[in-house]
């Protein structure tokens, strides 16, 4: 019997209507960091779609662009000097109930909420996913104290505001996880932990070696596993420009060997039931859109 998918599907309008929106927001973050000299550059799915599609995976609903910790610092008060009327930057640091240690900048008068953060009080809205990279210690245990600390802290935020967060997998496992969750949930909220001294620590263990010159690995370690987002820095520079739907955006040089250690053979077309996207409990496109239809 074929497997189900376990997600629900976008329409093939809304589909490219986000989209449409998501290539608008990352022209404008390319414009400002390309008249600001600041470094970016794609990963992820983004990569993956850049070299096997030419743009947008084709069940895709995000687009992800890392950045060297110094040049994202320099970026978000660029943008809400110069575009905060059209954008908001999204992050635990602005807005305390958002969970997450990526940043988001989210156009405004739109809303795009996860199911998985259906419940929480924040703006919302459609988004392009920013991954702030920070030097690695070259110390191989100091190294492995911060990517320890930085992952056990972002993962406490989630739970401070979340007490069953989505997990990859089902069946027994998933059942006794939840409940850790769900335990670990009711005692930070009894105890009235705040959810700005969560995020500091796991922001202080991220940065910790960022005061180094310079190290041989950049690394973002608030993700599924601590070590996903783990670059080389001559594995990114010299940066490259690949076509992504009808512009050119910066990739890392050796974009095969990233993708390679994430996601194996990523040329070859997942199937079907694994063809995941972020499809939202709440959707809404900006009034300009919504008066057109």
């Amino acid at each position: 019997m074929k497997k189900k998918k376990q997600f629900k599907e976008y329409d093939d309008f809304t589909l490219k209507r986000i989209q449409e929106v998501e290539l608008e927001i990352l022209k404008d973050f390319m414009d400002i960091c390309d008249r600001h000299g600041l470094d970016y550059f794609g990963i992820a799915g983004t990569g993956i779609g850049a070299l096997r599609h030419h743009g947008f995976i084709p069940w895709d609903d995000d687009i992800d662009v890392a950045m060297p910790r110094d040049d994202f610092e320099k970026l978000l008060p660029l943008v809400e000097k110069e575009m905060g009327d059209k954008y908001l930057i999204m992050n635990a640091e602005r807005y305390p109930n958002y969970p997450l240690m990526t940043t988001r900048m989210t156009m405004r008068g739109t809303k795009f909420k996860e199911e998985a953060l259906k419940n929480i009080d924040a703006p919302l809205g459609i988004f392009l996913d920013l991954y702030p990279l920070d030097k690695v210690s070259d110390n191989p245990k100091e190294a492995r104290r911060q990517a320890r600390d930085a992952w056990f802290w972002s993962k406490i935020l989630i739970l401070r505001s979340i007490p069953f967060p989505m997990l990859g997998f089902s069946g027994w496992k998933a059942k006794i996880i939840h409940a850790i969750c769900g335990l670990a949930h009711l005692v930070l909220s009894i105890l009235h932990v705040p959810k700005t001294w969560i995020y500091k620590k796991a922001y202080e263990a991220e940065t910790r070696s960022n005061h180094y010159t310079k190290t041989k690995n950049l690394d973002f370690f608030c993700d599924t596993t601590p070590y996903m987002n783990l670059y080389a820095v001559k594995d990114i520079y010299p940066l490259r420009k690949l076509p992504f739907e009808d512009v050119e955006l910066n990739f890392p040089h050796n974009l095969h060997n990233n993708l390679t250690g994430m996601y194996g053979d990523y040329m070859q077309l997942p199937p079907e039931e694994k063809r995941k996207n972020h499809y939202p409990y709440e959707l809404e496109f900006f009034k300009e859109m919504k008066e057109n239809d």
